[in-house]
């Protein structure tokens, strides 16, 4: 589906000025992102973020708290349910909350490509996904809503809806969208934090809302910057996996006869082989190159097909570094690219 080694970005980076955020990712990835911008306003963290038209959704931005307040009076969930009887309801994202959409937007329409009526052969948005939206987002006595059935069902109706509203946007242009459901949590679920969590329902949960964005007409992308559960992960049939190979490989490593399977069924594995933590002030080209290739090389032997369909990523979003940092993280990756072609890889 993709050009080897193509790369594209997860969604924040650190900047507060979404015009710069833009530019930096057009000039550094083939696969433009609209970039998350939580050091602009605390609107674009990555729960509140898609909490518009959420019932009950509660905000303080002096403390920087977002959270679920129930009420007797049950107006705000007839109205949800009202929008969402339309056929295809969508729920959109206002550029307070997500100025680096619309910010890309702009950039990309005064290109001279899309200035002369020409597309982009791709593009890529994004949303929280299921499991960490609810796992994060709590009520007023500090409840996660995942364990509210019915938040839990209307939190995946409004995610999906986001992403609608995403891909009615971006497909005038790029000839294929793709939605990133950014799931961080599922790292830590099965640990004392999320005891009683059953795997059956996130599975269920996840499939839904790729299937949600599927049914789009997007291609779904899932995205864990930790350790999960990959045969989960596997079944669940994202489009692409998206994973943290520098710091994780080991982990998914050992699920090759289900990466296997899943490639061969039409799968695409995004490596996110740069890292976005501190760790990339040490870091250096030849560092990446070195670390890359050992990976590639372990994978190739057991299975040629296991190498044959790479995307190249950073591990996560560098909405946590410097601007300097982020900068030096764009271009690790597109020297890495480089140096792979050459090598005719």
């Amino acid at each position: 589906m993709f050009p080897k080694f193509t790369t594209t970005g997860i969604g924040s980076l650190p900047y507060d000025n979404a015009r710069e955020a833009c530019s930096a990712v057009i000039e550094n990835f083939d696969i433009p992102f609209w970039p998350q911008l939580p050091r602009r306003a605390f609107t674009e963290s990555m729960l509140l973020q898609y909490s518009e038209g959420m019932p009950f959704v509660k905000i303080d931005e002096s403390r920087e708290r977002v959270w679920i307040e129930r009420q007797e009076d049950d107006t705000p969930l007839r109205q949800f349910y009202e929008a969402y009887s339309d056929v295809a309801p969508v729920s959109s994202i206002s550029e307070f909350y997500a100025a680096g959409f619309y910010g890309m937007l702009r950039e990309l329409r005064s290109t001279h490509l899309l200035q002369s009526g020409g597309k982009l052969p791709f593009i890529k948005g994004h949303i929280t996904g299921p499991m960490t939206f609810t796992l994060g987002l709590k009520d007023r006595d500090g409840r996660d809503i995942f364990y509210d059935e019915e938040l839990r069902e209307i939190a995946v109706m409004l995610l999906i809806s986001k992403a609608a509203w995403q891909v009615e946007r971006l497909k005038e242009l790029a000839d294929t969208v793709i939605i990133f459901i950014d799931e961080p949590v599922l790292s830590s679920v099965g640990s004392s934090a999320y005891l009683g969590i059953s795997g059956a329902e996130i599975t269920r949960l996840l499939k839904q809302t790729i299937d949600g964005v599927k049914q789009t007409g997007a291609v779904a992308g899932l995205h864990c910057c930790g350790n999960c559960d990959w045969p989960m992960v596997f079944n669940v049939r994202p489009d692409i996996v998206n994973f943290d190979a520098y710091g994780y490989f080991d982990a998914i490593a050992i699920y090759r006869d289900e990466m296997i399977d899943y490639v061969a069924a039409g799968g695409t594995m995004a490596w996110g082989i740069v890292p976005t933590t501190e760790t990339v002030r040490t870091e250096d080209a030849d560092g990446i190159k070195r670390k890359f290739m050992e990976r590639y090389e372990r994978l190739q032997k057991f299975d040629s097909l296991l190498v044959s369909n790479i995307m190249l990523t950073p591990s996560c979003g560098t909405g946590s570094l410097s601007t300097a940092e982020s900068e030096k993280v764009f271009a690790l990756l597109k020297g890495l690219k480089q140096y792979l072609l050459a090598e005719n890889l």
